[in-house]
């Protein structure tokens, strides 16, 4: 599925990277924990309620693309300009993290476990 088909789906915004709404994608996680979060190997798709730099820097070295925040979290100018330095897209959305990752499934994202 592509990125736009994500945003659509969940009414979100996007913070960075309109340009690579295009991107199809295949698996997600889910987590707000990132030592899970580095485990991970060539994950396109992270969906998280935790929105500091850590959670950028995080999915740098798990060479993650894309990371939805949820819960109506915002990236800071800081994480913004750190994402754009590392060619990351920020989806941003109201919704909660299992609704989100519900409705994520329901459309055919699948999980790595």
């Amino acid at each position: 599925m592509t990125l736009q088909a994500i945003v659509d789906k969940l009414g979100a915004t996007v913070g960075l990277g309109s340009d690579k709404l295009g991107m199809e994608v295949e698996h997600c996680f889910a987590s707000d924990l990132m030592s899970d979060v580095l485990t991970l190997k060539d994950t396109p798709v992270l969906i998280t309620g935790l929105c500091n730099v850590q959670t950028i820097r995080t999915c740098d070295m798990a060479n993650l693309d894309v990371v939805i925040f949820v819960r109506g979290k915002r990236p800071t100018e800081d994480m913004v300009e750190l994402a754009d330095e590392n060619d990351m897209v920020l989806i941003c959305t109201t919704y909660s993290m299992f609704k989100t990752c519900g409705l994520l499934y329901e459309m055919g994202l699948k999980p790595l476990y």
